[in-house]
């Protein structure tokens, strides 16, 4: 049969969160089966690739190429910027897109607005590794977040629509008025948990049974092991900022052991000071499988580098909604020059 070009669709930020809404709990089980995929090999994942800018150097453009099987069946490209200096203009840090490529023809198919698709996914993955970490474990009291930006609000969003509560939770971030402005959005959230502002990272850590660093710290902040003596689930989203000191002193689990190990990640620097690669306990899928077991008695990080198969599958999902639903945008006449010989 001769291959149709299929038609190309855009779809909008508004229609992902539409789409997305409320839907925490079977958008963190696809997560777990887009990493069950991956850890069978049936992906293709290669490195991302960072666009750096010499007049700019705190700004980048990462593009993360990716394949997914299983039952997505999806190629495509997330082409993200991050600009931190977007903040103190009062815009968000990230901007991306999401390309969905047809697998039988290689032609796209779709173009979605993606920050709230990585944003969803960044925080599936971390609060399903804060659910398998702490199954022998009980769940945590005390959660505290350092760093209080989108990504974080994510979070905390994907641990209460999956059914977590928390007694306590901490807020810290460099800028007081983002801080006041998380602990608002806790208090109209329902937030349950007594809320608390923290003057400095060492006094939330202390106070935290899960830590989430969700920050754009480019270089290790936190490089005392000892404020973490308690032995906390450390969530380390934003991947730079504890030092390799700690990294060391605890109990280290990645979501892709080549992509965590670079780009002076923390991991990266640990395996820099030591030269190998033994602090690493395992992946994700190696302890949703139950290859490895998690001691309680260390720290237990987790480092989610975040995979470009996750925001496939989760661009997939909310595609799939929008067609069933009737509500795709195409653009017609997209492909244009489609006769070989005129």
């Amino acid at each position: 049969m001769p291959q149709q070009v299929p038609a190309f669709s855009v779809i909008s930020g508004g229609q992902v969160q539409r789409a997305l809404a409320g839907q925490e709990k079977p958008v963190t089980e696809l997560i777990e089966a887009a990493y069950k995929v991956h850890g069978a090999g049936d992906t293709v994942n290669p490195p991302s690739y960072f666009l750096r800018f010499p007049d700019r150097p705190t700004s980048r453009i990462i593009a993360l190429p990716a394949s997914i099987g299983g039952g997505v069946g999806v190629d495509g490209i997330k082409w993200i910027s991050s600009f931190p200096e977007n903040v103190a203009a009062g815009l968000p840090r990230a901007s991306a897109v999401l390309i969905l490529n047809d697998q039988a023809t290689g032609y796209p198919f779709a173009c979605l607005e993606s920050s709230i698709i990585s944003a969803t996914r960044t925080a599936a993955s971390a609060v399903l590794a804060a659910d398998w970490f702490t199954r022998q474990r009980g769940r945590p009291p005390r959660i505290g977040f350092i760093g209080t930006g989108l990504i974080a609000r994510y979070i905390h969003t994907y641990f209460a629509g999956t059914g977590w509560s928390f007694d306590e939770v901490g807020v810290h971030d460099l800028s007081a008025e983002h801080a006041s402005g998380f602990r608002d959005y806790l208090e109209r959230s329902g937030e349950s948990g007594r809320i608390s502002v923290h003057d400095n990272a060492e006094a939330l850590i202390r106070a935290s049974d899960i830590v989430v660093f969700a920050t754009v710290a480019a270089t290790p902040h936190v490089t005392d092991p000892a404020w973490f003596a308690h032995n906390p689930l450390v969530l380390n989203v934003s991947l730079r900022d504890v030092s390799p000191e700690i990294v060391l002193a605890s109990t280290n689990v990645v979501d892709d052991v080549e992509h965590c190990l670079k780009a002076n990640t923390s991991p990266h620097l640990a395996e820099q000071l030591v030269g190998n690669r033994d602090f690493l306990h395992g992946t994700l899928d190696d302890v949703m499988a139950g290859r490895v077991e998690l001691p309680a008695d260390r720290p237990l990080v987790f480092s989610p580098f975040g995979l470009g198969v996750l925001d496939l599958a989760v661009g997939a999902h909310v595609y799939e909604q929008l067609r069933s639903a009737g509500e795709l945008t195409v653009v017609d006449d997209f492909f244009h020059e489609l006769r070989r010989y005129g």
